[in-house]
């Protein structure tokens, strides 16, 4: 019986393929590093060929572990949100590089579309404020300054897509141009409760709406790679965005759940069930789930820089070797010495939205050393956290707990600061992977290995470790002074 799951998962830094059985354990796996583009201050690329190539690769990598592609039941992709593939229809190659949802370059069109008093409108109508991350801002920039891109538009033969949507297009061989809800939710084109891209906004923004792809459901019969890619046709049964993803594989699937994943950047969702989120906090609505055409929706906080705040301490300062170092260093000094960083280096995101900000470091001394910047590298996890948590509760959404995941969530040390500075206890499934686990549960339910979501979820997640509070309420209060502080420099 093919009762394998494969996942394409789609990250910023890396594409992998990983194969889960039935029951959530993880068979086998392949991973393969993604080159980061950077041609100028704030702008970040990718090479779609590359991803397909490389997921390609990975994906060969790791289906001969279940017998073949017959016996897997279905597919799932999550993918990095926001970031933006321009192809040709005909062709079917990419038109010019990806713009990476960190990108910034396109704040000068927003900061138009603010001045021209459009943002409280299409924040109502999408959830979403008028800021570089989004998609749709990136869209317009390829065709004002992609040659290709703009004449592909003319002819007619113009795809756009975020990378899940490229994906599929290229495992189908062309046959599907489709977005999952949850990906289209993040455009800035679709309506939180509108079936499709909207023409109006399209139009706001100066995107051709019939170059956009279908909107879809997230699980399900969504469509069917070409059968000479792997020997045999398989089916893709679900599609969802990195953060939806790891909603799903917390299963935070009531109303109030909420989830924070460590990852590149960080990202809190809390469930809203079926009510369409409206923010006063500058929090972001987003669709959750969308399975057999009914939503959910999420409240969002999204964080620009956590792990890769790690990242640059290694590879520009060569602070550590690995990543894993940070919790040595920051366990090996009572406190940080004073020193506090603000990680804006691709600006500041919810609740500030603050583009034009930039990385600050405060408190330095003599004194300061590795160990110092490395354990204020990983407070600024818990400090920016702390931010978000005080605009959800502005938005009634007080969380009760906190579920963590991500490759940061692995830190012990992190973890503990995380519940010690929310005055709360924080939960870490024993597979910190959920973006993974929430596309396998997605594609689970959508091929028919079980009933519904819920069921999946309860079948495939696996053991909680607790971390509970232990911090005095004066050095909580101490350090969120200094972040304050450092926060206002930024």
């Amino acid at each position: 019986m093919s009762d394998y799951i494969l996942v394409l998962d789609e990250g910023t830094t890396s594409t992998r393929a990983m194969l889960f059985a039935s029951d959530g354990v993880l068979i086998a796996s392949a991973q393969e590093e993604l080159t980061q583009h950077y041609p100028q201050s704030g702008w970040v690329e990718h090479d779609a060929a590359e991803i397909w190539d490389k997921t390609l690769a990975c994906a060969n990598e790791v289906i001969p572990k279940a017998g073949g592609a017959a016996m897997i039941a279905g597919i799932g992709i999550t993918n990095q949100r926001e970031t933006v593939v321009a192809w040709d229809k005909e062709t079917g190659e990419p038109l010019t590089r990806a713009i990476v949802w960190q990108d910034r370059r396109t704040e000068p069109f927003c900061a138009e579309l603010r001045k021209a008093g459009h943002e409280a409108d299409v924040q109502k109508r999408t959830g979403l404020l008028l800021d570089p991350y989004f998609s749709g801002t990136k869209m317009r920039w390829m065709l004002d300054n992609a040659p290709a891109v703009r004449a592909a538009a003319d002819a007619g033969t113009l795809a756009f897509g975020t990378v899940e949507s490229w994906l599929v297009y290229k495992l189908t061989s062309g046959a599907q141009h489709i977005t999952d809800a949850s990906n289209a939710s993040r455009t800035l084109l679709m309506e939180l409760g509108g079936a499709g891209f909207d023409t109006g906004l399209c139009g706001l923004l100066g995107v051709p709406h019939e170059a956009l792809p279908q909107v879809t459901d997230m699980s399900g019969s969504l469509a069917e790679t070409d059968a000479a890619l792997f020997g045999s046709a398989v089916p893709i049964t679900g599609l969802a965005g990195d953060q939806q993803a790891a909603t799903i594989g917390q299963a935070c699937l009531s109303p109030g759940e909420t989830k924070a994943t460590y990852g590149t950047g960080a990202f809190v969702l809390t469930n809203q069930g079926g009510t369409i989120p409206h923010s006063e906090n500058r929090l972001l609505g987003t669709v959750l789930t969308q399975i057999g055409g009914k939503r959910t929706y999420a409240i969002e906080g999204s964080v620009f820089v956590a792990g890769s705040l790690v990242q640059w301490l290694r590879d520009s300062l060569g602070i550590v070797e690995v990543a894993s170092e940070t919790e040595a260093l920051a366990r090996s000094i009572p406190d940080s010495g004073g020193v506090t960083i603000v990680p804006a280096l691709s600006g500041l995101g919810a609740p500030h939205w603050r583009a034009e900000a930039r990385g600050v470091i405060t408190g330095l001394s003599f004194a300061s050393g590795k160990a110092e910047l490395a354990r204020a590298a990983l407070e600024a996890m818990a400090h920016q956290t702390h931010d978000l948590a005080q605009a959800f509760a502005g938005d009634g959404t007080a969380w009760g707990t906190l579920r963590i995941d991500g490759g940061m969530a692995a830190n012990d040390w992190m973890a503990q600061d995380l519940a010690d500075m929310l005055g709360m206890p924080v939960e870490r499934p024993g597979f910190v992977e959920t973006t993974a686990l929430g596309a396998a549960m997605l594609a689970a339910a959508g091929a028919g290995l079980y009933p519904d979501l819920k069921s999946a979820a309860e079948a495939m997640r696996g053991t909680l470790t607790t971390f509970e509070p232990k911090m005095t309420d004066d050095v909580r209060q101490e350090r969120l002074v200094r972040w304050a502080k450092a926060l206002n420099a930024a």
